[in-house]
C-alpha cells in the first residue's frame, strides 16, 4: 500500500513539474494535481493496455513512437475530464506526456517493492563443483 501511495505522489509531482516547466498545462492546485495523478494512473493501468494492444501495428510500424502520441491523447483526455487541470494543445500533450513519463520512471528507480521475492536469498551465478574420490561431480 505504501509503494501505491508512493508512486501516487511521484506522478503528482511529475504533473505538477509538467506544468512549472511548459507553459502549455496548467494545475490550479495541489489538490487538482492530486486527483489529476488518480486519473492518470487508473487510465495507464485500465485503458492505455488495451489501446497499446489495439494500436500495436501502428506502434511497430512506427518503431514506438505511436506510443508517445498515446501517452499525449491520453494525457489529454485526463485533462478533459479534471476541472482546473488544463492541457493546450497537442504539443504541450505530447511534451507533458515525455516529462511526466521520464519523472515518473527517475523517481520510480528508487522505489523497491519488497514481497516474497526481494526477502527470499538470490542463487549465485556460478556454482562451483569438485570431484569426488568417485569420480562424480558434487
Amino acid at each position: 500500500m505504501l509503494i501505491f501511495i508512493t508512486r501516487w505522489l511521484v506522478i503528482t509531482v511529475a504533473i505538477l513539474a509538467a506544468s512549472w516547466i511548459l507553459s502549455g498545462i496548467h494545475v490550479d492546485s495541489v489538490a487538482t494535481a492530486i486527483i489529476a495523478a488518480a486519473v492518470l494512473g487508473l487510465v495507464n493501468i485500465f485503458i492505455r493496455p488495451i489501446l497499446l494492444i489495439l494500436t500495436l501495428p501502428l506502434t511497430i510500424l512506427t518503431l514506438g513512437i505511436f506510443a508517445f502520441l498515446l501517452n499525449a491523447f491520453l494525457l489529454a483526455a485526463v485533462a478533459y475530464f479534471i476541472p482546473g487541470f488544463e492541457v493546450e494543445g497537442f504539443f504541450a500533450a505530447f511534451m507533458g506526456a515525455i516529462i511526466i513519463s521520464v519523472v515518473s520512471w527517475i523517481a520510480n528507480r528508487f522505489i523497491q517493492a519488497r514481497g516474497a521475492d526481494n526477502d527470499r536469498p538470490r542463487r549465485p551465478d556460478v556454482i562451483d563443483m569438485e570431484r569426488g574420490d568417485d569420480g562424480k561431480w558434487r
